[in-house]
């Protein structure tokens, strides 16, 4: 049934973009990271990549570091460009160079503490962050002692939250996870006998459609409240602040890419993702259990009228 859906949206891609050339014989370097969206998203456009005529390579790599590889040419693109986990790293390497924004998605992000909606029950003053003390014993393990267990994403989304739990005076501890999926299984353990939990997630993503859920309110994100002391409530640290709730989802490219690919780089700009969209590229892999290129090839053929207009 895969190799039937992976042909068939081959087929479809195929019939609007027959007789295009490639730009150039060398491969459009596409960056694989540690959540499904992205691997999936990331499948999506190489296939649209290959279909115009151009050749690709996937490489697994660090997403915080990346930037600086888009930078130097090492790898040519990034699809996911989230303000509140990556924003940091892609303003620094835009300032120094070599790197383009190359346009937003449709899509409006968050990332962020989440708590699925039994969580309340037993924390009532939620999302006021200031309800996360006086809970704190309902969310501790024996892993944190007397303090609550917040469950955070992979050390290398560098979501600061022990500086935020340090800068807020938060009576928790933080433990993160090794990878998305260990997020989503603490949340499914949880669910058989509401066990109060507190991890990272972000929208857009599947998980709000399986187990509702909210995001917990703290400070305002300000400008400046990452760098400066001042800002914030709390004038002798930063991070005392929550992520973007409005936050942008872009791509980047090396700047080369639009004279080595410019097909390619035209395309790249078109595309722009919604909130829906991707998080039904997501629910393919974390719900259906489809393998990354698998759900690549069913999002093509179960989306001809967004992508089409792209490529023609």
């Amino acid at each position: 049934m895969k190799l039937k859906i992976f042909f068939a949206a081959s087929a479809v891609v195929l019939s609007g973009s027959m007789g295009l050339a490639a730009d150039s014989s060398d491969p459009i370097v596409v960056p694989i990271h540690n959540w499904s969206s992205q691997i999936v998203m990331s499948n999506v456009v190489g296939k649209l990549f290959e279909e115009i005529g151009d050749n690709v390579e996937y490489v697994t790599t660090d997403s915080q570091a990346v930037y600086e590889s888009i930078r130097s040419g090492d790898v040519t693109l990034e699809m996911e460009v989230w303000e509140g986990a990556f924003g940091a790293s892609f303003r620094a390497a835009l300032e120094k160079g070599g790197i383009v924004d190359a346009g937003d998605h449709n899509a409006v992000t968050r990332e962020d503490w989440w708590y699925p909606m039994w969580t309340k029950e037993a924390c009532p003053g939620l999302p006021d962050w200031k309800a996360l003390n006086e809970c704190a014993a309902v969310f501790a393990t024996p892993e944190t002692g007397d303090k609550g267990r917040f469950l955070g994403g992979p050390v290398d989304w560098l979501k600061h939250d022990q500086e935020r739990v340090d800068a807020l005076d938060l009576n928790f501890v933080v433990v993160n996870a090794g990878s998305a999926a260990a997020l989503w299984a603490e949340v499914a353990a949880a669910e058989a006998d509401k066990k109060p939990v507190v991890i990272f997630n972000w929208t857009p993503n599947f998980v709000e459609a399986v187990w509702p859920g909210e995001f917990v309110d703290f400070p305002k994100w300000v400008d400046g409240c990452d760098k400066n002391p001042s800002v914030g409530p709390n004038p002798n640290a930063t991070y005392d602040c929550g992520n973007p709730a409005n936050g942008y989802l872009k791509k980047a490219a090396w700047d080369g890419m639009k004279d080595k690919w410019p097909s390619a780089y035209e395309l790249l700009q078109k595309i722009s993702f919604t909130n829906a969209q991707i998080a039904e590229m997501a629910k393919f892999v974390d719900v259906d259990e489809m393998e990354p290129e698998d759900a690549a090839a069913a999002w093509l053929e179960a989306n001809e009228a967004v992508w089409k207009p792209w490529i023609e």
